[in-house]
């Protein structure tokens, strides 16, 4: 069995975020540097292997036209995914990861 290796939350740069958060409570950064800040900060979306793609719409036991609603895309798109023939674009990728950490019921608005 391959163990996955999860990533630890970074505590330096959590510890500098919430700084730089509190010097813009303050005016003391500006709301541009603070939001460039907050972009170098988002963690980076994890690509995924068509596998991998498969094995997450399975783990929501969800058929690929379903999975394709949720994502706001086509059955064709999700079937390409999963074969390896297109890979998902970045918006996508973020969209997956959100999936894959909290469940599609993120995707719901309500």
């Amino acid at each position: 069995m391959k163990l996955i290796k999860r990533k630890k939350p970074n505590k330096i740069i959590d510890a500098m975020h919430e700084t730089m958060k509190d010097l813009h409570n303050i005016g003391l950064v500006d709301k541009t540097t603070m939001s460039n800040f907050d972009s170098l900060c988002l963690p980076k979306a994890k690509a995924y292997s068509p596998t991998q793609l498969k094995k997450l719409r399975n783990r929501f036991h969800v058929s690929q036209p379903v999975f394709a609603a949720y994502l706001n895309t086509t059955p064709k798109t999700i079937q390409q995914w999963e074969q390896g023939n297109r890979k998902p674009n970045s918006i996508a990728l973020r969209l997956l990861n959100l999936i894959d950490h909290a469940g599609l019921n993120i995707l719901i608005a309500q």
